[in-house]
């Protein structure tokens, strides 16, 4: 009987594997089109910045942990930096947008300026490829063109979770988002 359970739940394993892989995303594909409700009391959807804006998509695994709480303070308090390119950047992850773990209220704790945005269907997650074994997401950073295209997927942001801003606005940079026209 045991070897039994250790062979089904070895499918349930490879099943699972398979359809993380389904979503491998690469530089150069389409990012899947997402709609959201974001902290700010807004839904978003990723077409509406299609042909208009680049935008960063930051996934990360709960609100209210540690390297969330450190990455969330970075972008809030240097925003500035990533404010200077013509880009929309949102903190998403598969928590509750409501309740006193939910992203409204971890947005409200580091005084976010940015949305975060909860996809607790974790369907949104699912097609980025970032649901993690434990069913929370991967900390892994899209940055996507104004046509929608992936052109740089970050998979090693604890490395620079202190200084997440200063990385994605150098990231920004590199990648020759526009800047932003100063308004006189």
């Amino acid at each position: 009987m045991k070897a039994l359970v250790f062979a089904m739940l070895g499918v349930v394993a490879v099943g699972l594997a398979s359809t993380a892989s389904a979503a491998d995303l690469k530089v150069g594909d389409q990012a899947p089109n997402f709609t959201l409700k974001a902290s700010d009391g807004k839904t978003y959807k990723l077409a509406d910045f299609k042909g208009k804006q680049a935008v960063v998509l930051a996934w990360f695994p709960a609100a209210f942990t540690s390297g969330c709480t450190i990455e969330c303070k970075s972008l809030a308090e240097h925003g500035d930096m990533i404010k200077k390119y013509d880009v929309t950047y949102f903190m998403a992850s598969v928590d509750a947008l409501e309740g006193e773990k939910g992203n409204i209220a971890f947005a409200k704790e580091h005084k976010a300026d940015f949305p975060l945005l909860s996809d607790p269907a974790k369907e949104t997650a699912t097609a980025y490829g970032v649901l993690g074994q434990r069913g929370v997401a991967n900390r892994w950073t899209f940055y996507i063109d104004k046509s929608g295209a992936i052109t740089y997927i970050d998979k090693d942001v604890n490395a620079h979770l202190a200084t997440s801003a200063e990385y994605m606005a150098a990231k920004l940079g590199e990648l020759k988002v526009a800047e932003m026209q100063h308004q006189h």
